[in-house]
């Protein structure tokens, strides 16, 4: 393979089997510059709901060259990396442009899908998914698990529902 790393670019490495937290610590302590794009999975568990962070491209990770990390040579031979993605023979370069636009998506530490807390209480909004698709109701609470809590007018009854957040809509005008 070839060694036409440029300094400053970002290039992908692939991982292996859910060995991503692996790679990304041992590129690290090598002195490359690693992200590791992650989004959050609400999934049920029984009566529950439970967030994971879970990577945006799985078995796959950003890498960069960085002023005294070992040489590109060593990224193919670290821990938990399976190999450099290559494209006819050449290191697959990552335009910087978009690398850019996925931290700003993963923003902080917080993956996306993360609840904004941009739903007041007493606000309506219209239900997006599910089986009451396109009806309006009224927020009750927002939980910090990415599950909203609110009122739905059937029938002159409200019921109260627990729904993620992205199930629901835009507000209504």
């Amino acid at each position: 393979m070839s060694e036409q790393m440029t300094m400053g670019d970002w290039y992908l490495a692939q991982t292996k089997a859910n060995s991503h937290l692996i790679a990304e610590r041992h590129l690290t302590r090598q002195g490359f510059d690693v992200f590791l794009p992650m989004t959050r999975v609400t999934q049920r568990r029984g009566p529950r709901f439970v967030s994971r962070q879970r990577p945006l491209f799985p078995g796959y990770l950003f890498v960069r060259e960085a002023p005294g990390s070992a040489p590109p040579s060593a990224i193919g031979h670290t821990i938990g990396v399976l190999r450099r993605v290559v494209v006819a023979g050449r290191p697959a370069r990552v335009p910087d442009d978009l690398v850019k636009a996925l931290r700003a998506f993963c923003v902080g530490d917080e993956p996306p899908d993360t609840p904004a807390n941009d739903l007041p209480v007493g606000s309506r909004v219209r239900i997006a998914h599910g089986p009451f698709a396109d009806f309006i109701a009224r927020v009750e609470r927002a939980h910090p698990d990415g599950r909203v809590a609110v009122l739905l007018e059937v029938a002159g009854q409200h019921h109260r529902l627990k729904l993620d957040r992205t199930q629901l809509g835009l507000k209504p005008e």
